[in-house]
């Protein structure tokens, strides 16, 4: 079985093509990425960037695979969560595709897209997932046919606060140099931890938004940003190694799983080695290419979800922008 798998939910126009030959399941993964010359993304821009590229990229995946686009068995597509205008792109190519080659159309969760690649190639069978990106922060466990969360952010995202936190100090764009965060690179230099400086736990979930004002304000009184950085690192990696281990004790699996783009980070990686050993647990990390938004993890959940009957109407492709993973039935476990 082939599927072409679309991805559109931000700043990534991603095409993926798989097959469940379980030797070399990825046969294409071709993307571009949405890059503001300052500023964050506007989706709107963001939005016309994508369509601008999708065609070649498109063609790329096909040419990449060397198939014949009448041989696929489905088409793919992320549906939401994400930005509206940019999930409309990915919405509107792969409607058009469908029909065009009389091929079944699967509707694809972003954010379950995540974990099942996380599964496919760390190996894992029933972990407790980290999902930090730069939309969304979750920590997930599998139940009765459904990813539940376990606990998430109340306001921002662990991405959005660095890359926020790295534009207002003139860090970035591009925030990640090298597979490290600029805000990562910047702490490096600390030398201390800072008073005062919120961490916010409360039961399960966590809250970043006071944190971000907190180093903001200490950058304008001309705090040296290397501690600022140190610190808004600290807590916040800290804070989600928290509710991952409890997560950890309250489900009782012994495995668990980082996912996502803030997942590339080798500084929170390590320090969820040190947990994952304290906890005598087996861990596994995507690697940094399949961290970030793909066409792959669009199409390997595609073809889970083809599989085991799913498909829809074109019109009932629509985007839902917040389309939460908890909502999704997982046919496939």
């Amino acid at each position: 079985m082939i599927v072409v798998g679309i991805e559109s939910s931000a700043h990534t126009f991603g095409v993926g093509v798989v097959t469940d030959n379980e030797e070399n399941f990825i046969l294409a993964d071709e993307r571009v990425q949405y890059i503001p010359k300052h500023g964050g993304i506007h989706p709107r821009e963001s939005s016309r960037f994508l369509a601008e590229k999708a065609p070649q990229i498109l063609k790329n995946a096909f040419a990449k695979s060397s198939l014949n686009p009448l041989n696929i068995d489905a088409v793919a597509v992320a549906l939401g969560p994400g930005l509206g205008p940019c999930l409309r792109v990915g919405a509107t190519i792969a409607r058009t595709l469908s029909a065009y080659l009389n091929k079944p159309l699967v509707p694809v969760n972003h954010a379950v897209a995540h974990v099942e690649i996380g599964l496919k190639l760390t190996g894992l069978k029933d972990p407790v997932t980290v999902y930090l990106s730069g939309g969304n922060t979750a920590i997930i466990a599998y139940l009765d046919k459904r990813y539940r969360v376990f606990g998430e952010t109340l306001d921002i995202a662990l991405g959005n606060l660095l890359d926020t936190f790295a534009r207002e100090a003139g860090l970035g764009p591009p925030y990640v140099v090298g597979g490290l965060h600029v805000v990562d690179r910047c702490a490096e230099e600390g030398k201390k931890i800072l008073p005062d400086f919120p961490y916010v736990v409360k039961g399960q979930d966590i809250a970043f938004s006071g944190l971000l004002t907190t180093a903001l304000r200490a950058l304008k009184r001309g705090v040296d940003l290397n501690d600022i950085c140190l610190t808004l690192r600290e807590i916040a990696y800290n804070s989600v190694l928290e509710v991952s281990a409890r997560c950890l004790m309250h489900t009782r699996k012994k495995e668990i799983m980082l996912v996502g783009g803030v997942a590339a980070s080798p500084i929170l990686k390590d320090k969820f080695i040190e947990m994952a050993k304290i906890y005598n647990a087996s861990i596994g990390v995507v690697p940094p290419q399949y961290a970030v938004d793909n066409g792959v993890m669009i199409a390997w959940t595609g073809l889970l979800g083809f599989k085991a009957g799913l498909s829809i109407d074109l019109k009932s492709a629509i985007v839902k922008q917040r389309w939460r993973i908890d909502e999704v039935d997982i046919l496939w476990r």
